[in-house]
This record gives C-alpha cells, structure tokens and sequence, in this order.
C-alpha cells in the first residue's frame, strides 16, 4: 500500500456481550476472516486488543479499494453474522495512507 493507489486500512472496532467474548473470537479468526478474505479487494485482516478508552476489540483491514464494498462476495459475508444482536460500541474508520512507509530511523 502507498500514497499513490486507491487502498486503504478499513478499522473496525466493536464491544461484544462478556458471555460472548470467547465464541465471538473463534468466529472472527476461524470464519470471518477466511471468508472475507476469499472476497475481491481484501488483503489482509488482523485483530487487535484495545489498551485505552473506546471498543475493546479491533479489526484492521487492507482494502484494495472503496469498489470491494460492492461486491457480491463481501455482501454475503459482511457483519457480525450470530453475534449481531451482542456487538456494541460499533464504530470504523477508513484510512488512506499519505506518505511512504518508515521503518527506521531517518
């Protein structure tokens, strides 16, 4: 990904009933992640723990573009699926990188 493409991290950050924490996670790495990933434009996906305020749990996703929102692919596969009515706090972002990458020091 760099400035010059139509890519972009898509972050997803939710809250998850505490009784569903555990099956919620499984769901996320064994089911969604595959499946989203079998779709046009998605390019990696990883999840992260929050250590601040705001949703405990995020998502962060490379997309190749806005068009792999329309696909019927993504259709069938996007949401929470059975944790739907457990998920709260949902908020996303979606971030279009404007410089190169720096992995060390200048």
């Amino acid at each position: 990904m760099d400035a010059d493409d139509e890519s972009f991290w898509h972050i997803v950050r939710v809250d998850i009933d505490p009784e569903h924490e555990d099956a919620f996670s499984r769901w996320y790495v064994e089911q969604h992640f595959p499946d989203l990933l079998a779709c046009p434009g998605w390019r990696s996906a990883r999840r992260f723990l929050s250590l601040g305020d705001g949703p405990r749990y995020a998502a962060l996703y490379e997309v190749d573009g806005e068009w792999a929102f329309d696909t019927p692919e993504f259709h069938r596969v996007k949401g929470f699926g059975p944790f739907t009515p457990h998920v709260r706090n949902f908020t996303r972002i979606q971030l279009r990188p404007i410089s190169e990458r720096f992995d060390e020091a200048v």
